[in-house]
């Protein structure tokens, strides 16, 4: 069947997504009063490189690793690295809604860069998801009454840490595989990792308790990328854009029923904002790319 034809899949795999990414964010505000982010950064790494060398030897996938485009490779990683040390840092500082609905604008800064350094054109469209996603950002932030002032920027740092990483994603696609991408993240991010944690001399081990969540910050970033590539892989982004803005209403929800945050109405709508000009900007893209 044709990718336009098996958005219920794509759906299955979207929901796998959804968790994943809300797992990790719980996870990774339960273990933040004991890891720094870099910690967290640099165990996740290394659960996901043991399950990643697990996975190619079992399905022979080792062949598909190479090595001419390590730079970029390097790239992606140093871009969401930090982006990922931003977000988990920001977590504990304000509410898991704000959190994602900020994240959500990375494909706004993606369309910046592209005007910037790609040298592409600013159509009406492009215009007005930048407009409506700097308007969106604004409603969730609120400068001044929207919540800590110095996690709403960590939050939305990472917004543009992450878009670089998305940038250079795109570009390694055209060569590599999608086990050859995760393969250089886990083995690089371990590295970083270790780095920026072991360079005092000093590394956190993990309680028995926390262990746990350990656990789930590591499966769950790798299930959560390998969850939207397949989406993406069966389905239009046009298709899939609007099934991963569902979880912003499912992060709000658990941030209300488990850390009793409010429901802001300023959130919701902003975030709002932030899908039309996602959205809009995906569909104007498809049509253009289909004609």
């Amino acid at each position: 069947m044709s990718a336009e034809h098996r958005p219920v899949l794509a759906a299955v795999w979207m929901i796998g997504a959804i968790l994943s990414f809300s797992s990790m964010a719980i996870a990774g505000r339960a273990l933040s009063d004991d890891l720094t982010s870099f910690e967290m950064m640099m165990y996740r790494s290394f659960i996901g490189l043991f399950i990643i060398l697990i996975v190619g030897t079992i399905f022979g996938k080792f062949g598909e690793i190479r090595v001419d485009r390590l730079k970029l490779h390097g790239l992606r990683n140093l871009c969401h690295f930090t982006g990922q040390n931003l977000w988990f840092s920001a977590l504990p500082l304000i509410t898991l809604a704000q959190v994602f609905a900020l994240e959500f604008t990375s494909p706004i800064w993606v369309v910046v860069f592209a005007l910037l350094f790609a040298g592409e054109g600013l159509t009406r469209t492009r215009a007005m998801a930048v407009a409506l996603g700097f308007i969106g950002a604004l409603m969730v932030a609120r400068p001044g009454v929207g919540g800590d002032p110095f996690g709403l920027a960590l939050a939305a740092l990472s917004a543009i840490a992450f878009a670089g990483s998305i940038v250079s994603t795109r570009l390694l696609t055209r060569t590599e595989t999608t086990f050859g991408i995760l393969f250089w993240l886990t083995v690089m991010q371990a590295a970083m990792g270790l780095i920026t944690t072991g360079w005092d001399g000093h590394i956190t081990w993990p309680s028995l308790t926390n262990w746990p969540w350990v656990v789930v910050i590591g499966c769950a970033g790798l299930l959560a990328h390998t969850c939207l590539t397949n989406a993406l892989a069966i389905a239009p982004a046009i298709v899939v854009t609007p099934m991963d803005f569902l979880r912003l209403p499912a992060i709000a929800i658990i941030g209300a029923a488990f850390y009793a945050e409010p429901l802001n109405a300023w959130v919701l709508i902003g975030a709002g904002l932030i899908f039309l000009g996602n959205y809009a900007n995906v569909w104007s893209e498809t049509r253009r790319f289909r004609t």
